[in-house]
């Protein structure tokens, strides 16, 4: 079995034609160096709609990560050759979004208390 396994991959798919010709192809939506940000636009959409959600749903893990694969991924992106512009613009907005949702978040918890304090003493 594992003859024929190496066979197909030596012999067989590497030297076909439509082999040889995705390989030397320039056409970006063939490689993963296209469809993988395109995919990771998903979770920014995913995130811009949780604007909607109340600041207790959101949870700081997942922001953090999101905030963090932003930062990282867009400086790796203009580092590589050649210069993925579709993976450093999703970058940007899974940062942006990562680091708004974060923003939210903190204004509630840590802000908020202060509000509640002085609209409680303004009434009583």
């Amino acid at each position: 079995m594992a003859n024929t396994w190496q066979f197909f991959c030596t012999k067989l798919w590497c030297t076909s034609k439509y082999h040889l010709r995705v390989r030397d192809s320039d056409l970006a939506f063939i490689a993963v160096h296209f469809w993988a940000p395109t995919f990771k636009w998903g979770i920014s959409i995913a995130n811009v709609a949780d604007f909607a959600k109340p600041t207790e749903k959101i949870s700081y893990p997942q922001q953090v990560v999101i905030a963090c694969t932003g930062i990282i991924w867009s400086r790796y992106s203009t580092v590589i050759t050649p210069k993925n512009w579709n993976l450093f613009s999703v970058s940007v907005a899974m940062a942006g979004t990562g680091l708004y949702q974060l923003s939210r978040k903190i204004r509630e918890d840590c802000f908020s208390d202060e509000k509640e304090v002085a609209a409680a003493s303004l009434e009583g």
